[in-house]
């Protein structure tokens, strides 16, 4: 069993993220045992195992205890360790509300992407994969609709091509693609509302709801749902 758990690991640290299909990922994912030992050897690092039932792949990031003595070697805490700019983080939560929020509702809905409708007895199958769920997002109509805020045609194209490779999204002809990254990086539950209302509303000037609960929540929980964007898998990204 230690054996499988060094494995696991490396491969994580060299592949950035595996598939949840891999032998080793389904172990970790079912089997406790394993996965406390997988957990353990990553705390002993600075580091957890990150996964979720909505994506296809997990990966590494930084535990929050790590952060300060990663991120703050330098003189100016960094905001992320990819080397994204201001417009690049904002293309990337804008992907994400646009890609991974629909997704997930089809996810629970137990609908997959080509369906029309909802099935009858959709509820009774198991939850669809990101990769029969997830619908790409049209090159063009991002450009149409967020070019202006967002740095203009070569400013999202070079953001785009960051983005892509770092495995946040894909790029075939005109779609934008979910890429393994992109429903890692934070926690739906907890930020949902705290982006579309906090984060979009300040970038696109939308008014912020009337009840402000809405968007403030509890700090702490959200500090620690964010942070998987500025250390998700860092032990192969810091020097961008």
């Amino acid at each position: 069993m230690t054996e499988d758990a060094q494995h696991l690991i490396a491969r994580l640290l060299a592949h950035q993220t595996l598939k949840r299909e891999d032998k080793l990922v389904k172990r970790a994912l079912a089997d406790e045992i394993f996965r406390s030992e997988v957990d353990t050897r990553l705390k002993a690092c600075g580091m957890k195992f990150i996964d979720n039932v909505y994506a296809d792949y997990v990966t590494l990031a930084l535990t929050r205890d790590s952060e300060s003595k990663v991120f703050g070697t330098k003189e100016v805490w960094q905001n992320n360790n990819f080397g994204l700019a201001r417009d690049g983080v904002a293309l990337l939560v804008v992907l994400w509300s646009l890609i991974i929020l629909p997704k997930r509702e089809r996810q629970e809905a137990h609908q997959l992407a080509e369906e029309n409708q909802n099935d009858m007895f959709g509820k009774d199958k198991p939850l669809p994969r990101a990769e029969d769920t997830s619908i790409g997002i049209s090159y063009r109509a991002l450009l149409a609709d967020f070019g202006d805020k967002l740095g203009k045609k070569t400013r999202m194209d070079m953001n785009l091509g960051q983005l892509a490779r770092l495995g946040f999204v894909e790029r075939k002809g005109d779609l934008v693609l979910e890429g393994p990254l992109l429903d890692l990086m934070m926690d739906t539950d907890t930020l949902k509302d705290r982006i579309i209302n906090g984060a979009l509303s300040d970038i696109f000037q939308i008014p912020a709801p009337a009840n402000k609960n809405v968007i403030s929540g509890d700090e702490e929980q959200t500090d620690d749902a964010i942070s998987n964007i500025n250390n998700a898998n860092n032990v192969i990204s810091t020097e961008e």
